[in-house]
């Protein structure tokens, strides 16, 4: 019995020497006052800065050409296939011409008809013109009656009306000809530009009709060792572009590859998609080594301004807004009881505004000797992670303040309502 209260006692001692170290230690926690504000910086850097406008675009040739056929038919003959090189004039498929030269055979008897055909009512004018002589010459010597005379007058007119006849359908006949020789024609198609071939989309023995619009057979775009670029570029962008602007972009096929370009025009037509309103900036491309290909997809950034040697801010700083002991920091322990009621209440109010900063204009907090201090400056272009610094009080290598924890607010205990505390407390779990 005497050795478990000899235990006990020595519980008991353990447990007063804990509860008391607690209580000490508790106490300074709990009348340290506010922690301190931990600061995340990053340094204010000196060198070049590029303003860029992004958007996305498709590549194609400067000019590309749809090729048809006039006439139906059987495709009788294809003699390019997918990137074959042509030269205007080059032959690229024939229609079976049978049909045609039938048709061009049968032009040429008919206007062999209508030739015969002018010809005799030619000699029906002649025959009708002597009669008349005949007629007139016995009239003046009271042969023939004036009666007679009026036949042979009507007659040659007659003959005159036949023969305008038909020299109009040996006319007829002529053009339905050359019509023929044309369709004949139209069967062996030809390439219109020099170009590559870009698309085939019919084969050896497929029937194409004509019959409502001309059906394309081949695309052809014309060297593609000059290619644009179609972007679209949003409308709160497209005021900052302009003709002759540089221009880079990428492609999927080769991420790491850098192309570039210059806007040729930005064209006023609208496009709107889902409510978002775009324009064409066209980019003209050299293409020497044919990497690129008609329809790859673009991502383009325009660099509408660039400046060298100059101050860069990060734009986190720039966002940064400061916590509340930033702006009202603790008054000092000898402050009158005065002062810490204003400054209580300058803590419940917050920041006093002055109205909306001019859009140039921002704060900076920035670390020095360990304190952070609230800068003005003014900004100039921001390529989306820097901006440049035109005028402040801030100098290479300063450091800003991109983010701010402690203080009162992050001490603040889980659970309890929002409110003043007394000071001097803190959370000690």
């Amino acid at each position: 019995m005497t050795g478990f209260w000899r235990k006990m006692k020595w519980w008991i001692i353990g447990v007063v020497l804990v509860l008391g170290v607690g209580g000490y230690f508790g106490r300074d926690w709990f009348s340290s006052g506010k922690p301190q504000i931990q600061y995340e910086t990053a340094l204010v850097e000196r060198g070049a800065i590029k303003a860029k406008v992004t958007a996305t675009g498709t590549l194609s040739a400067l000019v590309t050409v749809l090729v048809g056929t006039q006439v139906s038919g059987r495709l009788q003959e294809i003699l390019v296939d997918f990137n074959s090189e042509v030269k205007k004039g080059d032959v690229l498929a024939r229609i079976d011409p049978q049909f045609f030269s039938a048709a061009v055979a049968q032009a040429k008897a008919n206007l062999q008809f209508a030739e015969a055909n002018a010809e005799k009512a030619e000699v029906q004018v002649a025959d009708a013109q002597r009669q008349l002589n005949r007629l007139k010459a016995l009239a003046a010597e009271s042969h023939v009656s004036q009666a007679d005379v009026d036949a042979a007058e009507s007659n040659l007119d007659l003959a005159k009306a036949q023969l305008k006849a038909a020299k109009g359908s040996l006319a007829q006949a002529r053009a339905a000809l050359k019509q023929a020789d044309v369709n004949l024609g139209y069967t062996t198609i030809s390439s219109p530009i020099n170009g590559v071939v870009v698309s085939r989309n019919v084969d050896v023995g497929q029937t194409v009709a004509a019959s409502f619009q001309a059906p394309t057979l081949f695309t052809i775009a014309e060297d593609l060792r000059r290619m644009q670029v179609d972007t679209n570029v949003s409308e709160a962008d497209v005021g900052k572009l302009s003709a002759g602007m540089t221009a880079a972009f990428t492609v999927d096929a080769y991420p790491h590859d850098v192309f570039n370009g210059a806007v040729r025009q930005i064209r006023n037509a609208p496009q709107t998609l889902q409510n978002v309103v775009t324009y064409d900036a066209v980019i003209d491309v050299e293409n020497p080594d044919l990497k690129l290909k008609p329809g790859m997809t673009a991502s383009v950034a325009f660099v509408y301004a660039e400046r060298d040697d100059v101050l860069l801010i990060p734009n986190t700083a720039l966002r940064f807004r400061a916590i509340p002991e930033m702006l009202n920091p603790e008054p000092a322990e000898e402050e009158s009881a005065e002062g810490a009621a204003l400054a209580d209440t300058k803590r419940q109010r917050g920041p006093e505004k002055s109205g909306p900063p001019a859009p140039d204009r921002k704060s900076v907090w920035v670390l020095r000797d360990g304190q952070a201090q609230e800068f003005s400056i003014r900004i100039g272009i921001s390529d989306g992670s820097r901006t440049e610094l035109v005028e402040g009080d801030l100098k290479e290598n300063d450091e800003v303040v991109i983010d701010a924890t402690g203080g009162e607010d992050d001490a603040a205990p889980r659970g309890l309502m929002p409110g003043p505390r007394p000071r001097g407390m803190r959370r000690a779990f």
